[in-house]
């Protein structure tokens, strides 16, 4: 008979909202301080580099062409640009590993 209540006990348990929900929470919780974590300082800092390099090239987009950043096609220039900046930088890097 105990068995049986057991078994009665540990169906409502799993069927109570308010646990699962609990449970569920945690595990929210859980996965965005791993994900937090999981961001390491290096990667931030690459970021960081990111965003400071598009500032400079806006900046000196602005600098030669006057007005430029009303231009319609402004925003797919300064992302070929960095494309550029970025796919020499491999390349010299690439340069160095192969002597």
């Amino acid at each position: 008979m105990t068995n049986l209540k057991k078994f009665i006990n540990s169906v409502k348990e799993a069927l109570d909202p308010r646990a699962n929900l609990n449970t569920f929470s945690q595990a929210q919780a859980q996965g965005r301080e791993d994900f937090i974590h999981s961001l390491s300082s290096n990667e931030l800092k690459i970021k960081a580099d990111e965003h400071r390099l598009e500032a400079m090239v806006r900046q000196q987009l602005k600098e030669e062409f006057p007005n430029i950043e009303k231009s319609s096609s402004y925003d797919l220039l300064v992302d070929a640009v960095i494309h550029n900046y970025k796919s020499k930088q491999l390349q010299a890097t690439d340069d160095i590993e192969i002597k």
